[in-house]
């Protein structure tokens, strides 16, 4: 089963870009090598973005062979195909990494059990029930991210296909 998806690095210091390329050709197993350009949200960092083509699962691997790097911000999204949902994975310094499953309208598709648990915890006064949805619905990293997005637009796209 294949996906297509986007790898957005929307910051990462200069230093670290090799590390990035090197940590996406691991998952892709082939030659990586990324277009570059400066990143206007957090000057000194900079950004980059491209299509990629694979198994399904390639947007898991790729997130988790970006996350935990301090100073590194990123979204990987997979789109859904036959018999697999879409994914979305964003990760910034200070929050880490949300995953969320996509339906075919790249609305978030939200687990049942995901939402009777946040009722529960509102209901017993552990949270507060508008905020805890928000954080199933990735606002947090959605807020610390909009102005990356920003930043990017016009950006160039370089597209990668895996041969499965």
């Amino acid at each position: 089963m294949t996906t297509r998806g986007v790898l957005y690095v929307h910051s990462a210091p200069r230093a670290l870009c090799p590390h990035v390329e090197w940590a996406i050709a691991g998952v892709l197993g082939t030659r990586v090598g990324l277009d570059w350009i400066r990143q206007p949200a957090a000057p000194g960092t900079w950004r980059s973005e491209f299509s990629w083509q694979g198994q399904a699962g390639i947007a898991s691997k790729l997130a988790s062979a970006l996350r935990g790097w301090q100073l590194l911000r990123f979204e990987v999204t997979a789109e859904p195909s036959a018999g697999v949902e879409g994914e979305r994975y964003s990760c910034t310094p200070d929050l880490g990494i949300f995953h969320a499953v996509t339906g075919i309208h790249g609305d978030i598709m939200i687990p049942e059990d995901r939402l009777r648990a946040a009722l529960v915890r509102s209901q017993r006064g552990e949270t507060d029930l508008e905020s805890d949805i928000a954080k199933l619905l990735g606002k947090p990293w959605d807020d610390e991210l909009e102005p990356f997005r920003h930043a990017g637009e016009g950006a160039p796209v370089r597209w990668l296909h895996q041969v499965v």
